[in-house]
């Protein structure tokens, strides 16, 4: 019964089924949100309200021809999309979204996952990288190397905004970290120059706009993605999505507080606190228009820098203010 368990949760719930359909139900609420900040109506046909068009999609790009370049690099051509889905999943499968409760963490919860979370949501932007430098294409080039650019710029500010609210709650653990500031709401307050400064280096992560550089269709025809085409494409598509649901349940758990009450009032928490961030990213992007590369790097660097370490200050002194 254990392993029959264990095989439930890892390929049906929490698992890779179920962050598939939520994934793609995301794409969907983002699309929609964002076509109607523009005054459009976005997926309507597919589906009732359209909610099957990433679906759709996804089984249209499974059913293309698969196109591998003649100088492309065959093996890393082949294997980076499915390296990169397997990531984000794993990633996701760290998030307290089943079985959350005071004192409960999740079933893959241990010490120290939160690290672990952002680092695998790291490897994606690599792995990109190597996707486009192994297409041998001109334009996947340039949006590989833009790619690896913007990673130097807001990962810092990310993974510092992240880590302040742990060192409040004194905890590693994302589960720990939830439910401190599930017990402490008021806290909650002490973190929100964190909480855009997160927000911001996540829009940059997932490259949307305006940090949508490394696949500018007016400058650079795809970028990364300019050779990829079939399953590959759809696979890739696939590991955006479920990277955005991975961060946005990240920054939910972090910034937003714990999920208490139980499984069922635990899970319809999650999915409200992230649809809430996802609606704020297609804010964002529907404000905004593509930067240049330099200017994410200047920004980053001389602006969500510095608010993070700010918040970072800020967060050590209120901890040392409360013990």
């Amino acid at each position: 019964m254990a392993v029959l368990r264990t095989i439930l949760y890892l390929f049906v719930y929490p698992g890779l089924l179920f962050l598939f359909a939520y994934s793609t139900f995301c794409e969907w609420f983002d699309r929609k949100v964002y076509a109607r900040f523009q005054n459009r109506m976005g997926p309507t046909h597919t589906g009732r309200f359209g909610l099957l068009q990433p679906i759709a999609d996804f089984v249209k790009l499974l059913a293309k021809e698969d196109i591998v370049p003649d100088a492309a690099d065959k093996g890393l051509f082949h294997v980076l999309p499915a390296i990169g889905l397997a990531v984000v999943s794993t990633a996701g499968l760290l998030l307290p979204v089943w079985n959350f409760d005071l004192g409960v963490p999740g079933w893959t919860s241990f010490p120290g996952d939160i690290i672990v979370m952002l680092y695998l949501l790291s490897l994606p932007t690599l792995i990109l990288f190597l996707a486009a430098w192994s297409s041998t294409n001109l334009f996947s080039t340039i949006g590989g190397a833009r790619v690896l650019t913007m990673l130097f710029g807001y990962e810092v500010p990310l993974f510092l905004a992240v880590l302040s609210p742990a060192i409040l709650a004194d905890s590693w653990r994302l589960a720990e970290i939830a439910a401190f500031y599930q017990q402490r709401p008021l806290l909650l307050l002490a973190n929100v120059l964190g909480f855009f400064v997160a927000l911001i280096a996540v829009q940059a992560k997932l490259e949307r706009t305006p940090f949508d550089i490394p696949h500018a269709e007016t400058e650079i025809v795809g970028g990364t993605f300019t050779e990829y085409s079939g399953k590959k494409l759809a696979l890739f598509r696939l590991t955006f999505d479920i990277e955005m649901v991975v961060a946005s349940g990240l920054l939910a758990a972090v910034f937003l507080g714990g999920f208490p009450g139980g499984a069922v009032l635990g899970f319809l928490q999650f999915v409200v606190k992230t649809l809430f961030i996802i609606f704020l990213l297609s804010l964002l992007r529907a404000l905004t228009s593509r930067i240049r590369v330099d200017q994410v790097v200047s920004f980053a660097w001389k602006v969500l820098t510095p608010l993070a370490v700010l918040q970072l200050l800020a967060t050590i002194l209120l901890k040392g203010f409360l013990s």
